[in-house]
């Protein structure tokens, strides 16, 4: 990845990065680590990391109540309420359902112009575990419907923000909030330093398991979550799903509906989405598509999931093999346009299929990945899809005190490094951040100052709902 210079943008300098020319070559020469290294350190001449513990509303800052109407365009109707229900809960709730407006504000905010594939979405509560393909327990990023090449800065300025405000949501002091987002810094800054040390191809196995998550704890009580939530996660299987999910009519399984949240589609959809499913085999590695084809498709629903995805389409397909026991749950999640998109490349899109964009850099950024990812098209509209339930589980945020926050920060800081190390950059930005604990300090004066928009933004959404300029239900 070759720095270009470019005009100032926003009052400040930055560099942005040429497109390559593809994967069509072994011929060409790697730049030097030495050399990128050197380039990333001189970056701070024009881009000081001084900079990046600044938070200022631009001028003409929009409306936060319209960005979210206009981020409701294309959305179910009647799922909107539920969607500002969620949000409307707290302001992590909100933070979580708002990736739109903070790829709008950062983009008005110094950066390098070191852009490797980023997460778009990089909050605490998108880090989990989840099945490799060999069954074992993983933990790592897992939420990719804003992945694309960008800045990654901006995944670290969402990172720690979310940190200070689900610390602010527990009731933590200030200080406590601070201390769990320079530990989350630090971790990012020491394993992106030693990444790039790193052949680039020995790199791209680092991965944490179950065990390394309880080495990375400090305290007892972040130990005792861990093996809870691994606990849930290896539950989460759809053999086990298939009572929860389920009821039997005429003698066949049936999803369940509980309106307003699963649902089912028409009969038109219903053959819609069956036809797409055959089309998404075509995008599996041959041996999954083998596997695969040896089920049939029982039945489809909508179902409603997340917070920022409300109101975009999502079904879950119950597909059964050589007996009513062997079943596979998939997921097909429409996808859209990154957030981080226009702030790349305006209104042209780099992307042919947005579900294939997702697939493509989740395997980017993820270590391991579910084998069964593809995408399809359904009418004009494009999704990818994966196994519904595939040993998925979460930390919960709201049940760890300060210190385990501090712990788990550090541990999605790590990841965040490791993944933004896998596509490009890592010597760039390694240079850039150096080994002193400066950019520690400046995040941290910037998750706070941030951490009061997101809550005055929340606030103004409160009173959209209490006004009735915009509708809720919880559900």
């Amino acid at each position: 990845m070759d720095a270009i210079p470019l005009p100032p943008a926003s009052g400040h300098v930055v560099l942005g990065t040429g497109r390559d020319d593809g994967f069509s070559s072994l011929r060409r020469p790697a730049r030097p680590r030495k050399e990128r290294y050197e380039l990333g350190r001189s970056l701070r001449d024009r881009a000081p990391r001084s900079d990046l513990g600044q938070w200022r509303p631009a001028p003409g800052r929009a409306d936060p109540i319209d960005q979210l109407t206009d981020a409701h365009e294309g959305r179910l109707d009647w799922l909107i309420p539920v969607r500002v229900g969620r949000m409307v809960a707290s302001p992590y709730a909100f933070l979580r359902g708002s990736a739109n407006i903070m790829a709008d504000d950062f983009a008005t905010l110094p950066h390098t112009g070191i852009t490797p594939v980023i997460c778009g979405d990089a909050h605490l509560g998108n880090f989990g575990f989840y099945a490799s393909p060999e069954r074992e327990l993983v933990f790592d990023l897992n939420d990719f419907d804003e992945a694309h090449p960008g800045a990654w800065e901006w995944d670290l300025r969402r990172l720690v923000t979310s940190v200070y405000v689900a610390g602010r949501q527990n009731g933590f002091r200030e200080h406590d909030c601070a201390d769990a987002v320079r530990h989350c810094v630090q971790e990012y800054r020491e394993q992106i330093g030693h990444l790039a040390a790193m052949p680039l191809l020995a790199r791209s196995f680092e991965t944490i398991d179950v065990d390394d998550m309880r080495k990375a704890a400090s305290k007892q009580s972040f130990k005792e979550e861990i093996e809870r939530a691994a606990r849930r996660a290896r539950r989460r299987t759809s053999d086990r799903a298939l009572p929860r999910f389920t009821e039997q009519r005429d003698g066949t399984a049936r999803l369940v509906q509980e309106p307003p949240l699963i649902t089912r589609p028409t009969d038109e959809d219903l053959d819609l989405l069956a036809e797409a499913l055959d089309g998404y085999l075509n995008t599996l590695p041959p041996h999954w598509a083998r596997i695969l084809a040896g089920y049939r498709i029982v039945d489809i629903a909508h179902k409603v999931v997340g917070v920022g995805s409300v109101g975009l389409r999502a079904y879950v397909a119950l597909c059964e093999g050589s007996s009513p026991d062997d079943v596979v749950f998939l997921q097909l999640k429409q996808a859209r346009r990154s957030v981080v998109a226009k702030h790349q490349h305006g209104e042209a899109a780099w992307h042919r299929h947005q579900g294939q964009r997702v697939v493509e850099y989740q395997q980017a950024l993820q270590t391991v990945s579910d084998p069964l990812l593809g995408w399809t098209t359904v009418g004009d509209l494009q999704f990818y899809v994966r196994q519904f339930r595939d040993m998925k589980g979460a930390i919960v945020i709201e049940d760890i005190n300060a210190s385990a926050l501090e712990d788990y920060a550090g541990i999605c800081g790590y990841l965040l490094a490791k993944s933004h190390a896998r596509t490009s950059g890592a010597s760039m930005i390694a240079g850039y951040i150096g080994g002193s604990d400066k950019l520690d300090d400046m995040l941290s004066r910037f998750a706070r100052a941030y951490a009061d928009q997101v809550e005055s933004d929340h606030a103004r959404l409160v009173d959209a709902v209490r006004t009735g300029v915009l509708p809720m239900v919880t559900a």
